[in-house]
């Protein structure tokens, strides 16, 4: 039963300038719009470990070879743990055709034919780490590439660096939190594997049950475990739960473990117990013992295979009998030469399970203070960020009390946890909690509901700020879990901002669904699906009421996306305020974060910017209070005398707007005198800026007419455009008109420095 078909996971393409995320095919992977020539494409897929990356990969191929991709004659799939030894070097022909698949016949002349059509070749890199120092490396010939031997790195840097088989297609899987963006000057795709949704992982548990006994209950048995199903949403954690489940369900059991260390210490006893005897229970732990140490040796160097075979016999023997190490070959410079063999973790979370028991075992813990491995530091550096389920698993297992199977697999007497526990709970008691960034604050909180320790769960809830922010800190449903449990338990009341935490909209459900969560921020297109999920279910209360505690302000729209949402939020408002009327006969509601947006900052750029304020204009009126509208962009929004004409046609509805920033947007005099027209209607207007347009002596004439009926402009700055020295004094002119008026910037290249001085003279509040 293969599960890891029962369905494909999203892909989700992300744009590092403005984070937008589109959900894409597997077929769409090797689509680059707008990618011209044909230099080396970079693509990188990253993903959590445990995610399926290599399993996308392996699809790829698969896909490959049953006629898919059909631009590439050669995919070529590497694993970077079993090439990435320092000691191991590789012509570039052995990696291609020893390493990965060797010819029977004709070898010299597939290469030769692979390095003159290198845009047919596809070469993926499965679990890259970086380069780092890559810029350092000797620079690989490509001269005799079939001859000159050099390290992996060696090989990958001139790959990326254009210098070997320049105009192929690089595929590499990394971790997010992996340095690949510094040793590559240019991805040209990003994808993100982002996991199962809710909705598949319901889909995943059906699967891997059909058929067996026990199949109609093993969904409803896992997701009365909030906590595991929330792990689901990793496929390897989905088949951990899974499995454990299908062993309860054996067992007649009615009920899951509540924690992800309970769940594994129930692995193992599941694994190794049922093939057990006394002759070997002694034997197998010290087996699982020596493991442990091997797994935390390799996880401080940031690995999780060894060149070396496995100790011992027993060792041997124990570590595949139970699947948790794998073995593989090095590739061989000529068929003289002896076949090496190397053996490597089969999972990262057997991996991160075995550092911790070692640690808790180990003479090193007893000696040394059991924090150490539980720090929680202020800034974001974590002492072992690669083992990153070594803390979770480590306080979990220090709080487990009574467990038969954990002492004997620990060879604890039970003095030493509690000894381990007491430091523990001062450490905590003494920590600053409110001084922990974002992430080391849901590191503590994890490693604690681990510990399922009551007092502190307690203990943390009450000392929370009531202003968390969670920006740009990615927040998985796991984490959204523990997060939401902890707010439960205290009695403050707390604002949330969730913005740019890629939470899923059932996390976004759970955690503004609370009663003391009082107000949020969250990236409106969250927010916008999230409340069009519950139009669409009816739920009309709770989109009320998470509507109430919605906030917008300020809000800075980049793309076409943001200004479609805006959109569909004054939308969503009308159709509350119509189910308002039909229900209470209201007619006047309005969601509070429309009522309160004061200040928008319109920053499309020059590509989207006309067409996105054409947009924006139909929906301004419906922000009463809009006190601020920014217009004024880096990359420069140029909305042109069209735009500047739509925008005047709505100027009397904005009856609340005090700064109005047209800065850089290729205005001409056409533009100027549909705003001249306008402006007086802009009744609280104090700021208007029309720096760096292309404003000439007509438009600064319609512009002077208008200033005596502005009365509340304070400030008009019209530097930086083609104004002579006419317009100049027809402003001055009417500043004469405008005592209300405070300053008036309007130094002009065009303008000579005399006249400017002599104008500034005659009004002081011209300033040059």
């Amino acid at each position: 039963r293969n599960s890891a078909k029962a369905m494909e996971k999203m892909l989700v393409t992300c744009s590092p300038q403005e984070k937008e995320k589109i959900a894409i095919n597997r077929s769409q992977i090797f689509q680059i719009p707008q990618r011209k020539g044909l230099e080396t494409k970079v693509i990188v897929v990253l993903g959590k470990a445990g995610m399926g990356k290599s399993i996308l990969v392996q699809k790829i191929c698969q896909d490959w070879s049953n006629g898919e991709f059909s631009e590439f004659e050669f995919v070529f799939w590497f694993d970077c743990k079993q090439i990435s030894w320092p000691e191991k070097q590789y012509t570039l022909k052995e990696l291609l055709l020893e390493f990965f698949v060797k010819p029977q016949e004709g070898s010299k002349e597939i290469f030769e034919y692979i390095l003159q059509n290198p845009a047919k070749v596809l070469l993926v890199f499965d679990g890259f780490k970086g380069l780092h120092d890559h810029e350092n490396f000797p620079r690989c010939s490509a001269s005799e590439p079939e001859k000159d031997l050099y390290s992996i790195k060696e090989l990958l840097s001139a790959l990326i660096q254009k210098r070997l088989l320049n105009g192929c297609t690089l595929l590499f899987t990394a971790r997010p939190k992996d340095k690949v963006y510094q040793c590559m000057s240019r991805v040209d795709k990003t994808i993100e594997i982002v996991g199962f949704s809710p909705r598949q992982r319901e889909l995943y548990i059906t699967k891997y049950f059909e058929g067996l006994p026990g199949c109609d209950s093993a969904l409803k048995l896992i997701k009365e475990q909030e906590y595991l199903f929330s792990h689901c949403y990793s496929p390897v954690m989905c088949k951990f739960v899974c499995f454990l489940c299908e062993a309860v369900l054996e067992m007649g059991e009615e009920s899951l473990p509540s924690t992800l260390t309970e769940v594994f210490l129930k692995f193992f006893q599941q694994k190794i117990i049922p093939v057990q005897t006394d002759v070997t229970a002694t034997q197998d732990q010290e087996s699982l013992a020596t493991l442990a140490h091997i797994a935390w040796c390799l996880g401080e160097k940031h690995q999780s295979a060894m060149k070396s075979n496995l100790p011992s016999k027993e060792v041997k023997e124990f570590a595949p009998k139970y699947g948790l190490f794998l073995p593989f070959a090095f590739p061989r410079h000529s068929d003289s030469e002896e076949e090496e063999f190397g053996s490597m973790f089969s999972d990262f979370v057997i991996q991160n399970f075995l550092c911790a028991l070692h640690l808790l075992s180990s003479e090193e813990l007893r000696n040394k203070s059991v924090t150490k491995y539980l720090s929680f530091p202020s800034k974001k550096k974590k002492p072992y960020d690669w083992l990153d389920l070594v803390p979770r698993f480590l306080a979990g297992l220090l709080f487990l009390r009574d467990d038969p199977y954990f002492c004997s697999l620990s060879n604890q007497d039970g003095i030493q946890p509690t000894k381990k526990q007491n430091k523990i709970l001062k450490y905590i008691r003494r920590l600053q909690i409110n001084n922990l960034c974002p992430e080391r604050l849901l590191e503590l909180l994890c490693c604690i509901y681990e510990t399922q320790s009551n007092y502190l769960l307690q203990h943390v809830a009450l000392r929370l700020e009531p202003d968390l922010s969670f920006l740009d800190i990615a927040l998985t449903p796991p984490d959204v879990h523990v997060l939401r449990s902890v707010l439960k338990r205290s009695r403050k009341e707390f604002s949330l901002d969730l913005r740019n935490s890629s939470i899923d909209m059932q996390g976004l459900k759970d955690l503004v669904s609370l009663r003391n969560v009082t107000s949020f921020r969250a990236s409106l297109s969250d927010t916008v699906r999230l409340w069009k999920s519950l139009e669409q279910a009816k739920d009309y209360e709770l989109l009320k009421k998470s509507a109430e505690k919605f906030i917008l302000n300020p809000f800075k729209a980049k793309t076409m996306r943001d200004i479609s949402n805006l959109c569909d939020l004054v939308e969503i408002q009308e159709k509350v305020a119509k189910c308002e009327q039909a229900e209470s006969g209201c007619t006047s509601y309005e969601i509070p974060a429309i009522r309160n947006l004061r200040k928008l900052d319109f920053a499309l750029g020059p590509a989207c910017g006309p067409q996105g304020l054409l947009k924006l204009v139909k929906i301004l009126a419906s922000f009463p209070s809009l006190q601020h509208l920014d217009l004024d962009a880096l990359s420069e929004n140029g909305i042109g005398d069209e735009g500047a004409r739509s925008l005047s046609e709505v100027f009397p509805t904005l009856t609340s707007l005090e700064t109005l920033n047209l800065s850089q947007n290729k205005i001409t005099d056409m533009g100027a005198e549909k705003l001249a027209t306008a402006l007086p209607s802009l009744s609280s207007l104090k700021t208007l800026s029309l720096y760096n347009n292309n404003i000439c002596d007509f438009g600064a004439e319609n512009l002077a007419k208008a200033l005596p009926a502005m009365t509340s402009l304070r400030v008009l700055d019209v530097q930086y455009n083609k104004i002579t020295s006419v317009g100049a004094q027809q402003l001055t002119n009417s500043l004469r008109k405008c005592p209300h008026m405070k300053n008036l910037v309007m130094w002009n290249p065009t303008i000579p420095h005399g006249v400017l001085e002599h104008l500034q003279q005659l009004d002081s509040r011209i300033s040059v």
